[in-house]
């Protein structure tokens, strides 16, 4: 005759009858005593046998001494709680990486997963919006896992049955300010995970020195820098192009310098050759000794060494056809970089409308036709929009330093970078905090990377160019 509403529904009921309440009264099901102790002594169980597997070491650690005390008195139960406190001390003294990589992240991955995510994990996917509360009851997306290295915590997360990885991108903002992080990022792990980044702490913060110059000759990876989880960032240039974009001061000359730097060895065998196109005057002007005659200022000069550069392209094309696929550097048939320091200037702002169509004809040229010859392009500009530069999509590696606009981050690095977490819009603009921090997204993954370029100081410059020319 009644039917059984939840708490929720009867919340909506409304009496059409004045001077009426409507009265909810829950049906009660009488449970015998011992269902209920069975039920209770179950999940105990269950929850034990869960705590053993899940953590082993720590159990353990906690169980040990406890079987000590009740097996051989309490002085042996003492006695092992010391050891267990003085040994990862005396380790962590001796040799603190790997105690931290063994016990000390995955201590804290505990802490956090108990004390940060697991306890604010129901307010905050419901506020957001990512969980849902029906009928008195919460849909949650599942939290498996919170890994912790030395600066984030990266989170595994099981979606919930039809949500995409959009609808996470979307609310970054509410899922940092959640759990207390500075900023979020989001990765798939697998089909419905995904990897959640909490940074802890900014590891880029302090401005790095110039990366000394290799003792090895190569036309490899270059390190330019470093990435924000302490290892080396290495950019291609040999079988590749790219294009490096930034407001003013936001550090592209690092990433220029950098490059050139870690090539210099190579320069200096005759395997490299860097040709230099410097229409502002002023950034490649420094190391002229090292381009030699390779130099141009002016858009004349620039247009006449642009297609110096496809003449020679060309020309390797012929002499390859049907022999070889990919480019060798040898001093008779080195790899070719072209620098453009400020592109923009010369394929947008360029009043000269002849000059303009040499000079974009030969960038078009050697950017859909260079890379398997050994000439690659390093160009740099400002404003990375389509009017701007219409052949940025011909640049495999694309480096995006602090940006005036948050479109312009999805102009540089592609559709969807800025919702994974590529914020290169809130770089900072102080010099000692933001200059050369970007993010980059390699040809090869679509997840953003978050780096920071060496800095190379006018001195470091002078002394290249004179070590070149010695």
């Amino acid at each position: 005759m009644f039917r059984k509403l939840p708490g929720d529904e009867a919340q909506r009921l409304v009496s059409t009858t004045p001077d009426t309440a409507v009265v909810f009264r829950p049906a009660v099901l009488r449970t015998p005593a011992i269902v209920t102790l069975v039920i209770f002594a179950w999940r105990l169980l269950a929850g034990l046998v869960r705590l053993l597997w899940r953590h082993p070491v720590a159990s353990a650690v906690v169980a040990a001494p406890c079987a000590l005390a009740c097996w051989y008195g309490w002085r042996a139960g003492l006695a092992s709680i010391a050891a267990v406190v003085t040994l990862p001390a005396l380790w962590f003294t001796l040799h603190r990486p790997s105690f931290l990589h063994l016990i000390g992240w995955r201590l804290l991955a505990f802490w956090r997963f108990i004390w940060i995510y697991r306890r604010h994990w129901q307010p905050v996917m419901i506020i957001s919006g990512l969980g849902r509360h029906l009928r008195g009851r919460d849909y949650l997306p599942r939290l498996l896992s919170v890994r912790c290295t030395s600066w984030a915590d990266v989170v595994t997360v099981k979606m919930l049955h039809g949500q995409a990885v959009k609808d996470w991108a979307d609310r970054l903002d509410q899922l940092a300010h959640g759990f207390g992080a500075r900023s979020c990022r989001v990765s798939i792990a697998r089909a419905g995970r995904l990897h959640l980044v909490f940074p802890r702490r900014d590891p880029l913060a302090v401005p790095m020195p110039a990366v000394p110059i290799p003792d090895e000759v190569s036309v490899g990876p270059v390190r330019i820098g470093t990435r924000e989880d302490g290892s080396p960032w290495l950019l291609t240039v040999h079988g590749t192009h790219v294009l490096v974009a930034g407001a003013t001061g936001a550090g592209k000359g690092s990433v220029i310098w950098s490059a050139i730097r870690g090539l210099l060895p190579a320069v200096r065998a005759g395997l490299v050759e860097i040709w230099a196109l410097d229409p502002k005057r002023m950034e490649l002007s420094f190391g002229r000794a090292l381009f030699g005659k390779r130099y141009a200022a002016t858009p004349a000069d620039c247009a006449d060494l642009l297609e110096a550069a496809v003449t020679v392209m060309q020309d390797r094309a012929d002499r390859f056809a049907g022999h070889q696929r990919n480019h060798t550097p040898t001093p008779e048939d080195p790899f070719v970089l072209v620098v453009v320091d400020e592109v923009a200037f010369l394929t947008a702002y360029q009043s000269d409308k002849g000059l303009k169509l040499r000079i974009s004809a030969a960038l078009a040229t050697l950017t859909t036709q260079g890379r398997a010859v050994g000439v690659g392009v390093l160009a740099a500009l400002q404003d990375p929009r389509k009017e701007v530069m219409n052949i940025r999509n011909l640049f495999p590696d694309k480096i995006a330093l602090r940006l005036d606009e948050s479109e312009q981050v999805d102009m540089v690095l592609g559709d969807g970078a800025r919702d994974r977490g590529a914020l290169a819009d809130h770089i900072s603009p102080i010099p000692q905090q933001g200059a050369g921090v970007a993010y980059v997204r390699l040809e090869a993954s679509p997840d953003p990377i978050r780096v920071r370029a060496a800095y190379v100081s006018d001195a470091d410059i002078r002394a290249m160019a004179e070590a070149v020319a010695a």
